[in-house]
This record gives C-alpha cells, structure tokens and sequence, in this order.
C-alpha cells in the first residue's frame, strides 16, 4: 500500500512538474522577439506594390509566381497573424508618425525589407515576432545617425572646385555643424551630430512602452535583433566613409546598449550598388560593411553575433540612390536573404 501511495504522489508531482512547465512555456511563448530595423530610404522601404512601371509586387506574385506565401488559396495577399508589422517615423514638426500598426500583410504603396524577413523568422521563430522599424530617409551614420559617444576628428581632402587640400573638423556626437574649416569658430545650427539617432531609439522605445496597443495578445518582449541597411548618404562625403567602419562599430555596440540587448544579434544589408573593385568612397562603405561581418570580418567581438549580406547581385544593376526603380523583387530578395542571415545567428532553420 506505502508503495502504491508513494507511486501515486511520484505520479502527482511528475504531473505538477509538466504542467508548471507546461505553464512557463505557455507563458514564454506570449513573449514578442523583437526585431528594430534601422537605416535610411531604402530600409524605409521604396518597393512598388501596383503599377504600370518596372517589377512590382503584384507582377512578381501574381504574374511569374513568386514569393507565394504572400498570398493565400484564393489569391488574395495573406496575413501573418504571429508576425507584427510596426513602422515609425518622425514627423515634420516633430513627434512620432505611425506608418503601420498591424499583422503583416501586404497592403497599398510601398514595400521594404519587412516581408521577406518577416515571413522567414515567422516561419522560424516559435514566439509571436514584432519588426519594429524606426527611420527615415536621407540620412548619414557619420553625421545625423552617431552614435552617442562618437568622438570628433579632423580630416584633410580637396576642394573640388579649387583642387587645393582643406581640413575640416567633423564633431562629435551632439556637435553641431556637420563641419567647419579647422582653426575657424564653428556656428551651431538647430540639428546636430546623432539627432537622428537619439529620434529613431526615441520613437522605438515608445512603441515598447505602450506594448498593447502595437503587439496585443502578448506578456513582454525580448530585443532578439537589429537589422540596418544604410550607407548610401555616407558615400557622398569621403570623411564621412572613411570613418564609416568606426561609426558602424559604435552603432553596433550603442543599439546593443540602448535596448539592454547586448546578446542581441544584428544583420547589415551592403548597398546594392556596391561591388568589390568598384571603387571610390562606395567601395569604402562596402569595405566597413564586410569589416564587421562575424565569419570573414576583422572584429573578433562580432564572431556568431554579427552578419553583412552581400547584395549586389540582388540588386538587378539598381542602386539604392535611385531606390532600385521601385523594383519590388530588391526588396524581397533582401529581405529574404536579412532574414536567413538572423535565423542562423539565432541557432534555427529556416523552415
């Protein structure tokens, strides 16, 4: 009889023990992974859904097949109603735009990277996923996006017009102008060095405080992953490219920080326009983005944590200046190839 009670209560307790298990999974599955994607134009997203010019969405599904989880049995674009779609942007006079609060779904306008990464980590990834982009077009890492932290520096090149060497000094985080000629009395304008950082951390930040009203149905999140395709504003000035692999360090290390996410994994898009052998400040740009990748980079620190895409033959011979022509198929080809790159920083297949 002892023997058939201490079964019993071994039973009991096996079966507490799955259950509260069972509960703490249950409970854990209700926690977002958050992705913040970060960047300029083209993160913001340029891809053409409809029209009657160039690859768009709709031709490229409907048409020549592709992509088709974007569409469901009937024909119609599909909802993903385990991956949110939330996109953020500072408006004109100030404060927080919200371009989009909803499940992911093909909608009207424009398209970025957000549905070929979301459908690839939705498909990987048990727990509900949120991809929070926070951006704007135009904008340079060596200037509007600095990390807080930055120091400033001198740097010596040619006036184009005159052929003679000038040295410029380019502050730091929070200075202000972008530069002024060394030895002269810099004049603050209303912007400085990082503001557009502090602005796009800023308006993340305030989804994430409001968690109900733009990912319902959950408990918490957890900062899994940033994703940043930007560069192109940083080519147009040699200083700001030179120092790009710095700034991109820095950008690393500072959003690992500001999220208190510092396992948190982080995948960069190169420039599409970009190749190796193509020169000038482009290929400087496309330098710092192979520097930092974890495999075949130079920074021991980014070794399983951080991955650059190579996306020049993505790219159809666009640039990302000229947005790719609104070619839809840029977008979602490196979208796709953002999403597989996280999924295996992650440690999971892509289904």
């Amino acid at each position: 009889m002892n023997g058939q009670t201490n079964l019993t209560r071994a039973c009991l307790l096996a079966a507490a023990v799955v259950a509260l298990t069972g509960a703490t999974v249950e409970a854990q599955a209700k926690k977002a992974k958050v992705f913040v994607l970060m960047g300029q134009s083209n993160m913001v997203g340029m891809g053409n859904v409809t029209g009657t010019k160039g690859e768009t969405l709709e031709m490229a599904v409907k048409t020549e097949k592709l992509y088709p989880y974007l569409v469901d049995a009937a024909g119609n674009w599909a909802e993903r109603n385990d991956v949110r779609n939330v996109q953020v942007m500072v408006g004109r006079g100030g404060g927080m735009n919200v371009l989009h609060n909803e499940w992911l779904k093909v909608g009207k306008g424009k398209i970025g990277i957000e549905f070929g990464t979301g459908h690839v980590l939705g498909s990987a990834i048990d727990e509900p996923v949120m991809l929070l982009k926070s951006c704007i077009g135009n904008r340079a890492l060596g200037w509007d996006l600095l990390p807080p932290g930055s120091k400033g520096y001198d740097y010596t090149s040619k006036d184009k017009k005159t052929g003679k060497e000038v040295t410029f000094t380019f502050p730091g985080y929070k200075g202000s102008p972008e530069r002024w000629e060394k030895g002269t009395e810099p004049k603050p304008i209303t912007w400085y060095a990082g503001k557009q950082y502090d602005d796009d951390v800023a308006n993340a930040k305030a989804v994430l405080a409001d968690l109900a009203k733009y990912m319902p149905g959950v408990d918490g999140y957890e900062v899994a992953g940033f994703f940043w395709w930007q560069g192109e504003r940083d080519c147009g000035t040699e200083a700001h490219s030179v120092h790009y692999e710095e700034n991109l360090v820095n950008v690393i290390k500072s959003l690992r920080k500001d999220f208190n996410a510092p396992d948190a994994k982080f995948v960069i898009a190169t420039l599409g326009e970009a190749s190796k052998g193509c020169g000038g400040n482009t290929e400087t740009v496309l330098n710092a983005h192979l520097a930092v990748d974890g495999k075949t980079g130079k920074h021991p620190e980014f070794k399983g944590n951080v991955a650059t895409v190579y996306t020049h033959d993505m790219a159809r011979g666009g640039s990302g200046n000229s947005h790719y022509g609104g070619n839809a198929k840029v977008y979602m080809d490196v979208g796709e190839a953002m999403g597989k790159a996280m999924v295996e920083l992650l440690g999971k297949s892509v289904r």
